[in-house]
């Protein structure tokens, strides 16, 4: 599933072809993604025009010109592309392998400088899905979500008084959105081998009774923070059905220092160690018991 920085990268590719667009016309091809679109959903966006894009944790979100909200998750194999246009870079356009059969919505937008702009989606197993929430409508995609990761709320102090008394593992609690919003597997992995931290640690050990960060922290949230910053600037990773938004792979898999390596030689400068694999709540982790604590 795409984590936070491809769908950052989705948001930048379509930017400068939706921001400013007033929508036309929405076809929808079937009647549900994942979940049944909302009843009224296409007329709902017709005649709006979108004013800015955005991205919390792992959504995209188009915010109308009527105040509402339109929320989409792109699943597993969702993608959105503009036809017959190349987009700018960093972007990502994935036209569906599997042929049009797979494409479930599309829009006819105005753009006040490119003109006419279709916007296609297309999601060959529907694990996707889209919603609309009107101004100040009560949202359970976005509400109990927790800060977002590369924002300034998310600082040592922050993770120490998240983590006391915790009693799970550090990548468990990392991956739970309440606490941080967007964060993923791929990129847990990641920062924790970054700052020094094994996933299996219990979250509170990284804290004091009072929720100060003990010393094990401190690196931890810049980590997460570069980690996240190069994947984006890589454009993603590639894993099974993820490709850019020009059908081009992201790259940040060539940067992997621990995730998928297993067996392989720990990239840290003087570390002897070597990548282990364990199985956390049904995901892979992947670390270095050597340099990770």
């Amino acid at each position: 599933m795409p984590e936070l920085p491809e769908v950052e990268t989705v948001r930048r590719g379509l930017a400068p072809f939706v921001e400013g667009a007033r929508i036309e016309a929405v076809t929808l091809f079937r009647p549900d993604l994942r979940f049944p679109f909302p009843p009224g959903f296409a007329d709902a966006l017709m005649g709006r025009t979108v004013v800015t894009t955005g991205r919390r944790a792992k959504y995209l979100l188009f915010h109308l010109s009527d105040g509402a909200l339109w929320l989409a998750h792109l699943g597993m194999t969702g993608a959105f592309w503009v036809n017959d246009t190349a987009l700018e870079e960093p972007s990502r356009r994935f036209r569906s392998e599997a042929g049009a059969r797979h494409v479930h919505f599309s829009a006819r937008l105005r753009h006040p400088e490119r003109g006419a702009v279709s916007l296609y989606y297309g999601d060959p197993r529907r694990f996707g899905f889209m919603a609309h929430f009107g101004p100040s409508a009560p949202n359970p995609y976005l509400d109990l979500l927790g800060p977002e990761p590369l924002g300034n709320a998310l600082n040592a102090d922050f993770l120490g008084r998240a983590f006391m008394g915790k009693r799970s593992p550090v990548k468990s609690v990392l991956l739970d959105q309440r606490v941080i919003a967007g964060l993923g597997n791929i990129y847990v992995c990641e920062a924790l081998h970054i700052a020094g931290i094994a996933p299996a640690r219990i979250a509170g050990s990284l804290a004091t009774k009072t929720g100060k960060p003990r010393p094990a922290l401190m690196a931890l949230p810049g980590a997460i923070r570069t980690v996240l910053e190069d994947a984006i600037a890589a454009g993603g990773s590639t894993l099974r059905d993820f490709r850019n938004a020009d059908g081009r792979p992201g790259y940040f898999q060539h940067n992997f220092l621990v995730y998928d390596r297993e067996g392989e030689a720990c990239l840290k400068p003087d570390c002897p160690g070597t990548v282990k694999r364990i199985v956390q709540a049904g995901r892979s982790s992947f670390f270095c018991p050597v340099c990770q604590r």
